[in-house]
């Protein structure tokens, strides 16, 4: 116990030693904090790089993160296994681990869709994807993905957020921590969601966790207006907003006073200026009519079955150009059969969503590509987790959860192309071959944008706290030009 004339929380009238460094060093990140919610903007400038991210030479500044919500097949789509052609129906010795539990034995569902080679790497990729698979030499394949979860909520928090438990920063809030934004008028982090709904468990894959509330995602509308509630009340013109805002601030500055570390409210009292700003600025960046007839169609916007996620990949390629620095786009809602979760009928699901996404994200590469932001944006694409090769009911040909080995990719953004590294079993079961964890996944992204994914940190429960875990994480530097 501490004498009685020494202060609770200190040890012989002296800080604790794990105080003194929190005390000193948290006052750096404070530093970039203060940065971030001053009159450079809500999401702080470019140059608010928080001490210990130990920067690297940069190669992505943006990401665009395609999520295919429910776990797409690999073995349906890019992970090709000739030898399960003509295995169909048959029950084999298989270890499966999905959403049926844990299993010794499993009915064989072969590919439901031929491959074929494409660029000059040769790569082999499903007729489901044929837009995609022309661009493959701008591609690197992840064949050897493994998850911690193979249930859809904790494995969505593990993507987005680096862990199977709930309240951690999301990926898209560490980018912004580490960077700060490049657009003062336009958020840093912005989240598209599908049109038939969200994900399971929902904001809590673009949270801010123990971060300040302001680096957490913004979801935005691809039609009509982006944010709900952004207009102005009817009859209240902008010079009349902004003296509605500037007495709303004045009245929270004088409450912050007495909570001087409330950054719930230093978020609020920033938000409203952001949102002033994006009045102007977000409905501009929206506005897919000054794009031509050609880009629109490029990206499938004139077939109804592309129309949306077309949509959606041509408004993230119109945020990059405007400085936002992560964009996560949804393909799949809730319900199961408004997503990726093929359980029962795999021609059906699979078909759908593949056939609204592909021709899109091929536009979005080829893009970006043309108009010289492909080197500078990193595109990332896959799911939760893959699926089994075998079946998960006795009839039909739905595949469980597969969280041992799956499919991911990325291109853009100091990626090399035309690789593929890491490899399944021959049936697709199981990461075989320099297997690689969502970690890793993460580590390669922030060392892409500049960011030491062991040293980008921030102090919180007493820990200085990382997305790649106080453990750490390597980077996947197989693709890395």
């Amino acid at each position: 116990m501490n004498p009685p004339n020494h202060p609770k929380g200190t040890f012989c009238g002296q800080l604790r030693r794990r105080e003194f460094l929190h005390t000193a060093g948290g006052g750096f990140p404070a530093l970039a904090l203060a940065g971030l919610l001053s009159r450079e903007g809500f999401f702080g400038s470019a140059d608010a790089v928080p001490l210990g991210s130990a920067a690297l030479p940069a190669k992505a500044k943006n990401v665009i993160f395609l999520f295919m919500y429910g776990g797409p097949s690999h073995i349906d789509t890019f992970d090709y296994k000739p030898a399960m052609y003509g295995m169909d129906g048959k029950t084999i010795d298989v270890k499966t681990f999905g959403r049926g539990g844990k299993r010794n034995q499993g009915r064989i569902v072969e590919p439901k869709w031929k491959f074929k080679p494409y660029g000059q790497c040769g790569k082999w990729v499903s007729d489901l994807f044929p837009h995609v698979g022309q661009c493959v030499d701008d591609i690197a394949f992840i064949h050897s993905m493994t998850a911690d979860s193979p249930i859809h909520g904790s494995a969505l928090l593990m993507m987005n957020c680096g862990s199977v438990i709930s309240g951690k920063p999301s990926l898209g809030s560490w980018v912004n921590y580490g960077m700060g934004s490049a657009n003062e008028n336009l958020p840093g982090y912005v989240v598209m969601l599908d049109q038939s709904g969200g994900p399971i468990s929902g904001a809590k894959n673009w949270t801010s966790g123990f971060m300040p509330a302001g680096y957490q995602g913004t979801v935005f509308r691809s039609n009509g207006e982006p944010i709900l509630n952004l207009s102005n009340a009817a009859g209240l013109d902008r010079p009349s907003q902004r003296r509605v805002i500037d007495s709303l601030n004045q009245l929270n500055r004088r409450h912050l006073e007495s909570r001087p570390d409330n950054s719930h409210l230093e978020a609020r009292i920033a938000s409203y200026e952001l949102a002033y700003r994006m009045q102007v600025s977000a409905p501009e960046a929206i506005d897919l009519r000054q794009e031509s007839d050609e880009t629109r169609s490029l990206y499938g916007m004139d077939r109804p079955e592309t129309a949306d996620f077309g949509r959606k990949c041509l408004l993230a390629r119109r945020l990059v150009e405007r400085g936002v620095r992560f964009i996560q786009i949804y393909s799949g809602g809730a319900h199961n059969d408004d997503n990726w979760d093929a359980h029962g009928d795999l021609e059906k699901n699979h078909t759908h969503h593949a056939g609204a996404t592909d021709k899109a994200i091929a536009g979005l590469l080829r893009d970006l590509k043309r108009r010289g932001l492909l080197e500078e944006t990193l595109v990332v694409w896959g799911g939760e987790f893959g699926r089994q090769p075998t079946a998960e009911y006795e009839k039909g040909t739905g595949r469980d959860h597969n969280a041992y080995g799956f499919t991911m990719w990325m291109a853009g953004g100091g990626v090399k192309g035309g690789i593929s590294v890491g490899a399944t079993d021959e049936l697709g079961s199981t990461a075989v071959e320099n297997r690689y964890q969502v970690k890793n996944l993460h580590a390669t992204i922030l060392t892409l944008l500049g960011l030491d994914p062991n040293r980008l940190s921030y102090f919180y429960g007493g820990l200085d706290q990382k997305l790649v875990g106080v453990e750490g994480a390597e980077a996947i530097r197989e693709i890395i030009s």
